[in-house]
């Protein structure tokens, strides 16, 4: 498991002044892109030899807002890996308590956008 603490400024929040919901989506994937470099995975090195990873779907489930000025911890761990797929469980909490969590689907796909049997390093590496 990886854990990335995360900020929040004004920007990241709607006029009810709490965390706007989309934006856990972006933290996510922030999250997620640093887990995969933890465990020696460039995704930039990968998308040049033709090999992307995209999102397939998220469930994600609000359970508390985060408000300007907190501090989050983002929690990554891979939960599933088939042969093109791969399935993220994800947390959003402040002083421990769990805020939102998600699954996340993530598709190795070809420059065709085709899905591509992921390398067998990618593999061994999570």
């Amino acid at each position: 498991m990886s854990v990335l603490t995360k900020k929040i400024y004004y920007h990241d929040t709607d006029c009810g002044g709490v965390v706007y919901y989309a934006n856990y989506l972006k933290y996510f994937e922030e999250a997620r892109t640093e887990y995969l470099r933890e465990k020696g995975i460039d995704l930039k090195e990968l998308s040049s030899k033709g090999i992307l990873f995209v999102v397939r779907k998220v469930d994600i489930d609000y359970k508390a807002p985060a408000r300007y000025a907190d501090t989050l911890d983002i929690s990554t761990e891979i939960t599933r890996i088939k042969n093109v797929s791969l399935e993220f469980f994800q947390q959003v909490k402040r002083d421990g308590q769990i805020l939102v969590s998600a699954k996340t689907v993530l598709v190795c796909i070809n420059s065709e956008f085709q899905p591509h049997p992921m390398p067998q390093d990618i593999i061994e590496n999570l």
